[in-house]
């Protein structure tokens, strides 16, 4: 019989002990730093946001069992027909809609708090397969993971007479400036306290990894909501659950801390990586684009238009310009015509419009 566990109130009695994790430490902080300061140079971070987010919103969805890819949501968002059962293109859209909320929301003034974590999850299961697990309403009831009932659950947690009581120092623990902790270390504790203590009857893996990208957004790390951990959660995904497990049993937050630290390292420096390639790629598509004489003008407002709508009807796009050829679109199994939708690509899709010569926009979906 697997007992609900009640963790006890953050920070760790004994306290972290970080003499072994500094360089660890240093090495993430150094990459974020770098990943922030990169969103100086981008002429607009708008579009480097808009790529990223749905790139998150996909990974953190497909962590949890939905099959949409980033064709499949772009498709969605201009209201076309995906490839894949709407529900599931759906919960991906969501998640991008509560990102941006509970982004809002900080940078409006309102702080980290269990108000705002049900107002997120309002969002995030609103439509789609969450509509009817009471969105924005902690659970009632007893929960578990793993396995068909408690009794023979992986992991049980609190039960709701004890939740209430969790949250609260939860909440405390948030709002709490006297521990002194490193904002990169409270990250690594508030996701495995949010996680264990699993408040909802639905969406609490998503939510769990968006707190980490709003703690860091709320406590002035990031100026942009540019670093997003569930493509390093789902490569490493069984040493993940397993660290997640024995910080619970054997209270190893050291392990967890350095396992957080690598991947916030990593994910960091992959995220600034792309910022500096897709500058490269913007300014090499700019630079065939002025040799077109005349058509240049218009071609180079219709090539901005599509970096921040990589798929697109004619009729938008030809409001950004006076000359627009007519649309072609690479032949994909995503199409809504195509005998394989059942079969999407996992590694590569391109989605664009033609201007003369070239293609002005693309997107390139990388599946881990």
């Amino acid at each position: 019989m697997v007992r609900a566990f009640v963790p006890p109130p953050l920070p760790p009695d004994p306290l972290v002990d970080l003499s072994g994790l500094y360089q660890h430490l240093d090495r993430a902080n150094q990459a974020l730093g770098r990943l922030d300061g990169l969103t100086t140079l981008l002429p607009d971070t708008r579009l480097f946001l808009y790529l990223y987010v749905r790139k998150e919103a996909l990974l953190s969805s497909q962590i949890e069992g939905t099959k949409s890819s980033f064709s499949d949501l772009l498709l969605f968002e201009n209201e076309a027909v995906p490839g894949v059962p709407i529900d599931d293109v759906e919960e991906v859209s969501n998640y991008v809609a509560a990102m941006q909320h509970g982004l809002r929301r900080i940078k409006g003034g309102f702080p980290l708090s269990l108000r705002l974590v049900r107002e997120i999850h309002v969002i995030l299961l609103r439509g789609g397969r969450g509509a009817n697990k009471t969105p924005g309403e902690f659970r009632r009831s007893q929960n578990w993971i793993g396995g068909s009932r408690p009794g023979n659950a992986a992991f049980v947690p609190p039960p709701p007479e004890r939740m209430m009581e969790c949250l609260d120092r939860f909440e405390h623990f948030l709002h709490d400036e006297k521990h002194k902790l490193p904002t990169l270390v409270e990250a690594g504790l508030i996701h495995v306290q949010f996680e264990t203590i699993h408040p909802f009857p639905d969406g609490n893996g998503r939510l769990g990894r968006l707190l980490i990208t709003l703690l860091l957004c709320a406590k002035g790390i990031l100026r942009e909501p540019l670093l997003y951990l569930s493509l390093y959660f789902k490569t490493h995904r069984q040493r993940y659950y397993d660290l997640l497990q024995r910080v619970r049993t054997e209270g190893i937050w050291e392990e967890w801390i350095e396992f957080f630290l690598e991947g916030t390292e990593a994910t960091a420096r992959q995220a600034a990586d792309a910022a500096v390639q897709i500058l490269h790629l913007f300014e090499a598509d700019r630079k065939k684009i002025r040799t077109m004489g005349r058509k240049a003008a218009s071609s180079l407002a219709v090539h901005e238009y599509l970096q921040a709508h990589p798929l697109t009807k004619i009729g938008p796009a030809a409001n950004t310009s006076n000359y627009l050829s007519p649309p072609s679109r690479v032949p994909s199994k995503h199409s809504p015509n195509s005998k394989s939708r059942k079969n999407p690509p996992a590694n590569v899709e391109t989605v664009c419009l033609r201007i003369p010569g070239i293609y002005a926009s693309w997107v390139k979906e990388q599946s881990p």
